[in-house]
């Protein structure tokens, strides 16, 4: 099961920096005080072939569960953003799938399924929530696809009874099991001497779509098709990649011990407003403003991509205008050590596999 991220059609009004700004928006939006020509012209709404101004006030009115629909989304490469998450609002929630990212804990595979632009294929990600549909390029031919590792019940749904399953094709997980010599466990890791599990398989997949050799071999294939994923017997190596791909996951989703070491600095005081994004080679500085810079910024990581964006670029021009708080400070410091730890890791990656195609 998988589905393309969602789309608002509306994200100036239904996403947010701030939850207490999106929040006052949708308490607005569901009262009464205002005129649906009021609301239109103030938070410039409009209809659209699937969706209904008065028809999406009244369903929000008439909703008493409303509140609970705030949530986090994943708008950007570690751009983390405040979102109303609701049919009523949403031009297409695809909550078949979203859903799957919105219950329990969970892992999602985020890549898309041709590449329009060059430069090499660097389509992927990882999502423990719901992502927009342009998370990973704003191309039209680089949608974005997100497939869920778990699968969760719906009410009503008995074969779910004894919870999540994994969103394997049994064929796949046997081929696999041959290959290996391993035995599948529904749930978590296995032990990788008798037994793996859904989370492996995915750790394995994530390592082997970081690694520039893959991406240079099959440049061609990947414009115009899903990666495909190489299957190896040798379970030292499936191991090995298991362990570099959960270090690539844990970071991506800025869950690492790592994110604790910094290693740049902020050392002017000022506005931290962000008004010009710039990157001096010979300082490795990056400024926000006249007097402002992140310094420590080695031009690799500066220049790293992520899908269709330059990542440390993207977050700071998103926010142009914007003054930085001090745990936007410390955030976008964090991902510089992210894409610094992930360069590290990727050329590991590269030096675990002895030769392709992957035996």
């Amino acid at each position: 099961m998988n589905s393309v991220g969602f789309v608002t059609a509306r994200d100036s009004f239904a996403i947010d920096f701030d939850k207490g700004a999106l929040r006052e928006r949708i308490i607005e939006f569901r009262g009464t005080s205002l005129s649906n020509s009021e609301v239109k012209d103030k938070f410039k709404l409009k209809d659209t072939s699937s969706w209904n101004l008065d028809h999406g006030r009244q369903a929000l009115r008439a909703d008493k569960e409303w509140e609970v629909k705030f949530t986090k989304c994943l708008y950007r490469p570690f751009d983390f953003r405040h979102i109303y998450f609701s049919g009523d609002l949403l031009e297409r929630p695809l909550m078949r799938v979203m859903r799957h990212t919105l219950t329990g804990d969970n892992l999602g595979l985020v890549c898309c399924r041709q590449q329009s632009q060059s430069g090499q294929w660097s389509l992927i990600g990882v999502a423990n929530g719901i992502i927009e549909s342009c998370y990973l390029s704003n191309k039209t031919r680089e949608i974005n696809y997100l497939s869920p590792l778990y699968l969760y019940p719906a009410e009503g749904e008995m074969q779910f009874e004894e919870g999540r399953r994994p969103n394997l094709n049994p064929d796949f997980i046997k081929a696999f099991s041959d290959r290996l010599g391993l035995k599948f466990i529904e749930d978590g890791k296995g032990d990788l001497e008798e037994t793996f599990g859904p989370e492996d398989i995915f750790n394995y997949t994530y390592a082997v779509f970081h690694s520039p050799t893959y991406r240079t071999r099959y440049a061609e294939f990947l414009k115009i098709d899903f990666p495909r994923l190489p299957l190896t017997s040798d379970k030292e190596l499936f191991k090995a990649l298991a362990e570099k791909g959960a270090e690539l996951v844990s970071l991506h989703l800025m869950e690492s011990p790592a994110l604790n070491n910094l290693i740049t600095g902020y050392p002017v005081t000022g506005s931290n407003e962000v008004q010009k994004v710039t990157y001096d080679e010979k300082t490795q500085r990056i400024y926000i403003n006249k007097t402002q810079y992140f310094e420590g910024v080695p031009q690799e990581v500066w220049e790293f991509h992520i899908g269709g964006y330059q990542v440390c670029q993207k977050w700071l021009k998103d926010r142009k205008g914007r003054t930085l708080t001090y745990d936007d400070l410390t955030h976008y410091q964090k991902i510089i050590v992210v894409l610094k730890e992930t360069i590290r890791l990727m050329e590991e990656v590269n030096d675990l596999i002895p030769e392709w195609p992957v035996e």
